[in-house]
């Protein structure tokens, strides 16, 4: 077998400098991102937060703002955290997918 990813969303690498703001617990933090996806985010932190914490996210897109809550999934000890959304509006999620067209058709 090949390493095939088994991803529900195509994830893609962000502009450079494309930051989102996160809280877990009273812990802020505005973080760069390693990759973005319909499905989640990969934040480049020093300081992830524990496996299975909620998080809230902030990004601001080109399209307007996008909030969620998410569950940390992955931890790569002082690289970041892969987080999986599991809420978001409908008018976040329809900006998060406006935004991530020309990312995908770039690959």
């Amino acid at each position: 077998m090949g390493d095939v990813e088994l991803r529900r969303y195509p994830r893609v690498v962000p502009p450079k400098g494309l930051v989102v703001a996160w809280q877990s617990g009273t812990r802020r933090a505005v973080s760069y991102l390693g990759s973005i996806a319909l499905g989640g985010l990969f934040v480049l932190t020093r300081q992830p937060a524990p496996v299975r914490s909620t998080v809230k996210v902030l990004m601001d897109l080109q399209f307007g703002e996008v909030r969620a809550r998410a569950v940390v999934r992955r931890v790569s000890a002082s690289r970041g955290m892969g987080i999986e959304f599991i809420a978001m509006t409908q008018e976040d999620r329809a900006r998060l997918n406006k935004a991530l067209q020309p990312m995908l058709a770039a690959r």
